[in-house]
């Protein structure tokens, strides 16, 4: 009789365990793959300068990391020139914005926040939405933030930023000049308006020149002779003090703002610091962040 309870009890849990494998609940059956971190994706058009990048997006990438402590914060450039160049010269391999974007597929992230670290809303801002939004449907929470100026309280904490970095420079006969990329996208009249934010504030020797667009170096050229000043201070009105800063901003090279500014007679000295470097736009960006959050509606 013994023998007989046993074989019945061996063939009943044959037969569970037959069941189970038919309908997939095995015990030994792997769990679905956990969720990934959230992630904050910071693209930047990226720079070969590797001091300034680190002053500037690297501290730009540190504010946001600090402050939203819930997310995984990655990198992503735009500028494949920058990214080959630091590969070939450093060894130092950053992903491009599809790159990205498929990494984070892969790593099972379902909420990601992309920060461009752009300054307005021009081509390279395009391409990063026209990017992203092919990638909608991998995720259960995906936005973009805005670039740095967009608001007009974006303009306004700029001017008076860049005003106050600048104080030591702001005497009588001495001029202020920011060097912006410029762009033939519709933006650039960004770069007016934010020439206007300066006069708001009462900011008359501060000027801004393009070097692709208007305003002209001719343009501020003019101006600082209306204005009949003695000397210039040139910085650039970018995110990073890169190629643009460095040569066609402060090079030794004729053609550069620096020499034509002293052949026009200006005494000019040169300021090589990203708009990054400061702790007030860092927070502009993590405002955008905090923005994106919002709209989307993520919780923790």
């Amino acid at each position: 009789m013994k023998i007989k309870k046993i074989l019945s009890i061996l063939l009943a849990t044959a037969m569970l365990c037959s069941l189970f494998a038919v309908t997939g609940c095995d015990s030994e059956q792997q769990p679905e793959e956990q969720e990934a971190k959230p992630v904050i994706l910071v693209v930047s058009f990226g720079t070969s300068y590797n001091d300034s990048r680190e002053k500037t997006i690297g501290a730009i990438e540190k504010a946001i990391e600090k402050k939203f402590t819930e997310f995984e914060v990655r990198r992503a450039f735009t500028s494949q020139i920058i990214i080959d160049k630091l590969k070939e010269r450093d060894g130092l391999e950053i992903d491009n914005i599809v790159q990205a974007l498929k990494r984070l597929v892969k790593d099972n992230v379902k909420t990601l926040v992309v920060q461009p670290t752009h300054v307005m809303s021009g081509y390279e801002y395009d391409d990063v939405v026209a990017a992203v939004n092919q990638y909608k449907d991998q995720f259960d929470h995906l936005v973009i933030g805005a670039p740095l100026l967009t608001s007009d309280d974006d303009y306004k904490n700029l001017a008076n930023a860049l005003v106050t970095e600048t104080a030591e420079f702001n005497k009588k006969g001495t001029a202020v000049v920011f060097m912006g990329h410029g762009t033939e996208h519709e933006s650039n009249a960004t770069y007016a308006k934010f020439q206007q934010s300066f006069m708001d504030i009462k900011a008359d020797n501060y000027f801004i020149g393009t070097v692709e667009a208007t305003p002209t170096l001719d343009d501020v050229i003019k101006s600082l002779k209306k204005g009949k000043y003695k000397k210039v201070v040139l910085q650039p009105l970018m995110v990073v003090a890169g190629d643009h800063a460095n040569n066609d901003m402060a090079g030794d090279e004729d053609d550069s703002w620096k020499s034509i500014l002293t052949k026009k007679g200006f005494k000019v000295e040169c300021v090589l610091k990203g708009m990054g470097e400061l702790p007030a736009v860092q927070e502009m960006y993590c405002a955008h962040v905090q923005d994106a959050i919002n709209e989307a509606a993520i919780t923790f």
